[in-house]
């Protein structure tokens, strides 16, 4: 699976390293994810999401249900594990 939050599709962005000389050299700013475990109230299972931290924040502001609901709409969300 792609290193990509399912909830906000925040992803690596590419930057530049700078050294004290000025060089720059290319590098990438991974995003800040977590494999996590739901408990999806509305259908009564257990599901396992990669989130960033910034997702988990969303999560924790809407709720599980309204922030799936909003990824699905703009194609985050491209498939659900059920953790049983």
């Amino acid at each position: 699976m792609s290193k990509v939050c399912q909830i906000t599709g925040r992803k690596a962005a590419v930057g530049n390293n700078v050294s004290h000389s000025k060089r720059r050299t290319k590098r990438k700013f991974k995003a800040n994810l977590f494999n996590r475990r739901f408990f999806w109230v509305e259908q009564q299972i257990w599901i396992s999401l990669t989130v960033s931290a910034a997702g988990l924040r969303t999560i924790n502001k809407l709720g599980l249900d309204a922030a799936i609901r909003q990824a699905a709409e703009k194609g985050y969300l491209t498939s659900i594990k059920t953790a049983e």
